[in-house]
């Protein structure tokens, strides 16, 4: 595995005490000092994942963009928005798609094509359309995978997005045709 996808991990006094996978990573995320620092690690485990599934990948230079990594696959390019969560309610994990408080605009379907939660407890990623939760009626948060089975199944609607990469195999005109 290569290093992008590593995390060093350090006792107290600050020494190195090896590094950790994402797999084994997975009850770490409480080791960051900041929430931008576990969104870095978050951005860097979903560009290491695409990259392993043989997907091109860029990154934006700086902070200016509202999309995290661009995927290449042939001519297409999607622009996607990386979120993650640790926050569990009930029966599953509940995920913001909202940007950080700092920024004043809100998300576009112009400027995001795809939404990819990594759910960290359960090492799960949720590929979903943008247009999803951008479209006509905005939606902020939304449950994701389930630790039992759900009692209203439209409360994990999205579950169908669970490990969905093959979307990135799709144009930006046909990630617009999905609805609710």
């Amino acid at each position: 595995m290569g290093c992008i996808a590593r995390m060093a991990s350090r006792d107290t006094a600050g020494r190195d005490k090896g590094m950790s996978t994402a797999k084994s990573a997975k009850h770490d995320w409480d080791r960051f000092t900041s929430m931008k620092q576990r969104g870095e690690w978050v951005e860097l485990q979903f560009m290491a994942e695409a990259a392993r599934r043989r997907l091109a990948v860029s990154k934006p230079w700086g902070d200016m963009q509202a999309y995290d990594v661009g995927i290449e696959h042939g001519s297409n390019f999607l622009r996607v928005q990386v979120k993650s969560t640790t926050y569990r309610v009930s029966a599953g994990y509940l995920c913001q798609f909202k940007p950080n408080h700092l920024k004043k605009c809100d998300y576009s379907l112009k400027e995001i094509d795809v939404f990819a939660a990594y759910v960290i407890p359960e090492d799960a990623w949720y590929l979903i359309p943008a247009v999803l939760l951008l479209g006509k009626r905005r939606l902020t948060t939304a449950m994701l995978s389930p630790v039992v089975p759900p009692k209203k199944k439209a409360c994990y609607r999205y579950e169908c997005y669970r490990e969905a990469w093959g979307l990135f195999t799709k144009s930006r005109a046909e990630l617009r045709c999905y609805h609710n």
